[in-house]
């Protein structure tokens, strides 16, 4: 799993950084102090080609963009594209084409503009619009009221556990309270009060406690510190940010599990309620290896799932070990990037098997009883 939520909350991280003074002449990317983001449509390709940087050919453009939005909807503006900074060919622009650019003003008080991104909010609302139309049309009621709890989550996220956390409180700990009122308000929401709804809330939370006591065992075993991300050294970098990166990548790890989880115990505790009232005279014992026998389908069905996930998400990093003249493979395998990722994904794993066992214990204990 590769961070998904912390993908959702960062701003805007410049992927073409190219500017153009407004003789075409390039200014230091250091010197440069972002001023104004505006969307632009590219109005004509000046000329483009391959220039020689430090004995490597570098693709450019030179190109006549007009501002879209922002105070300086309408203006006209030159910028060059690659050439000392490399770009693929999927970065390049085309004719008509929306982006988005950034103006930039040096220390010298000169402006430069650079593309700085695809512009992509259009698909990207069609995609949420799309996502929104199928919960609601094949989940009705029940798909609507997880759209809520959704909201909910994303919601504690933004104003509750991020700022706490830049508040420079412990990460660890405001990410295990903002998980348990997640846990609570979007299984209530999505299932409602019933025995059912408040079986599985209770595994979720026994079964986040203990995916947080295997955090911290394999976070300290490890010896991880949680600076083995991109993120983690913009934020280490950041003399205004006195943040605990392990106790973030321990509350990243909660989350994550919390993803999941909500959805093995609420199909664990159906089965035990389904079964019991298909046969009455099902026995706890009997009913327990049950409802057991279908959760471990599940639980072969989840690790597959978690691993293909993680493979899909982390093929980079795979990539590491087959680099010519790479350094040893347990030397990559024991660094600490890779060492988060695997601790990520096997503790929570491990929480979301043992969640199996133990909601449909709570299930066969509570509901096999009569009231």
């Amino acid at each position: 799993m590769k961070k998904l939520i912390s993908s959702l909350f960062l701003a805007l991280i410049l992927i073409l950084p190219v500017s153009a003074q407004q003789e075409n002449q390039s200014l230091p990317p250091q010197l440069y102090e972002p001023e104004l983001y505006a969307t632009a449509v590219v109005e004509d390709i000046i000329k483009e080609g391959e220039e020689d940087v430090a004995g490597v050919l570098q693709k450019f453009q030179e190109l006549r963009l007009k501002i879209a939005s922002g105070k300086e909807h309408g203006k006209t503006v030159l910028v060059r594209h690659g050439g000392q900074v490399m770009i693929a060919n999927n970065q390049l622009v085309k004719k008509g084409e929306k982006i988005v650019v950034v103006k930039t003003r040096a220390e010298n008080g000169q402006e430069g503009y650079y593309i700085a991104d695809k512009y992509r909010l259009p698909w990207l609302f069609f995609a949420v619009a799309l996502f929104l139309v199928l919960a609601v049309y094949f989940g009705r009621v029940k798909g609507a009221m997880s759209i809520v709890g959704l909201v909910f989550s994303i919601v504690i996220l933004l104003t509750f556990i991020i700022p706490s956390i830049v508040a420079g409180g412990s990460p660890f700990l405001i990410t295990f309270v903002g998980s348990c009122f997640i846990a609570i308000v979007s299984m209530l929401l999505a299932h409602g009060l019933s025995r059912r709804s408040i079986i599985a809330m209770v595994s979720t939370l026994l079964t986040l406690l203990i995916a947080i006591l295997l955090a911290i065992l394999f976070v300290h075993l490890t010896q991880l510190f949680g600076g083995g991300s991109d993120e983690a050294v913009y934020l280490r970098l950041d003399p205004s940010m006195n943040i605990s990166l392990q106790g973030l990548l321990l509350g990243g790890i909660i989350i994550g599990t919390l993803g999941v989880l909500d959805d093995i115990t609420t199909a664990q505790v159906a089965v035990v309620d389904e079964l019991k009232k298909a046969n009455a005279s099902l026995g706890a014992r009997e009913l327990y290896a049950r409802a057991l026998s279908i959760g471990r389908d599940h639980i072969a069905s989840l690790v597959n799932t978690l691993v293909l996930a993680y493979a899909g998400a982390s093929l980079p990093l795979f990539l590491l070990f087959t680099l010519p003249g790479a350094q040893p493979f347990w030397v990559t395998f024991n660094s600490e990037f890779i060492a988060e990722e695997v601790v990520r994904t096997l503790v929570g794993s491990s929480a979301l098997i043992l969640a199996v066992p133990l909601s449909t214990f709570m299930a066969v204990k509570y509901l096999s009883k009569k009231s």
